[in-house]
């Protein structure tokens, strides 16, 4: 992860930030830091994991909508990238024409981690979405083969692990079935 040299930027300012490349920076404590690209297995996950939640949201009827890469805002002068994140169709209409970075705490994010973000994931942000209020927050983690969900509970994320044939729990989509190991099946091109 790279700092820009842009030595301070507010959030607003960071909403409207252009530096005329096609790279993402998430916004912390004021300084824009790059996200590295991600790997084909990191985006084939994602890609997975979004389909797999839209055909639940569809399924259930629920007014809600599955966004991947969109921003989170978790501080005064802090953002962040999601890899995915469920929101409401409300919260959505409120951002239509504007960027994509919500100010409301989404119902689900979820993070993929890499080996660059291990720390990022597993604590900065699990740190930020808690206090944001995030009900629930996965960390997919192919790195140790292990998905993370984890249920806010007064302030703080309790955390259940599911490895291998278990199947994820999830307090937003109870009737979610996916076992972990099909999951990180779709990271392969085997």
């Amino acid at each position: 992860m790279v700092t820009t040299p842009v030595s301070s930027i507010t959030f607003e300012e960071y909403l409207t930030y252009d530096d005329g490349s096609d790279f993402n920076y998430e916004l912390v404590d004021g300084k824009l830091e790059l996200m590295n690209p991600p790997t084909i297995e990191h985006f084939l996950i994602a890609k997975f994991l979004e389909q797999l939640l839209d055909t639940e949201i569809k399924r259930c009827s629920s007014p809600w909508l599955c966004f991947r890469e969109s921003g989170v805002r978790t501080g005064r002068n802090k953002s962040r990238l999601t890899d995915l994140c469920v929101v409401t169709v409300e919260q959505a209409r409120e951002l239509l024409n504007a960027s994509a970075v919500f100010q409301s705490p989404p119902l689900l994010i979820v993070e993929v981690v890499s080996p660059e973000s291990v720390k990022r994931d597993y604590r900065y942000k699990r740190s930020e979405y808690a206090a944001l209020e995030v009900s629930e927050y996965w960390i997919v983690d192919p790195l140790e083969a292990k998905i993370s969900v984890l249920l806010l509970e007064e302030g703080f994320y309790e955390e259940t692990v599911f490895t291998a044939t278990q199947e994820i729990g999830s307090r937003t989509f109870p009737e979610l079935a996916i076992a972990v190991d099909r999951v990180f099946a779709t990271g392969n091109l085997n």
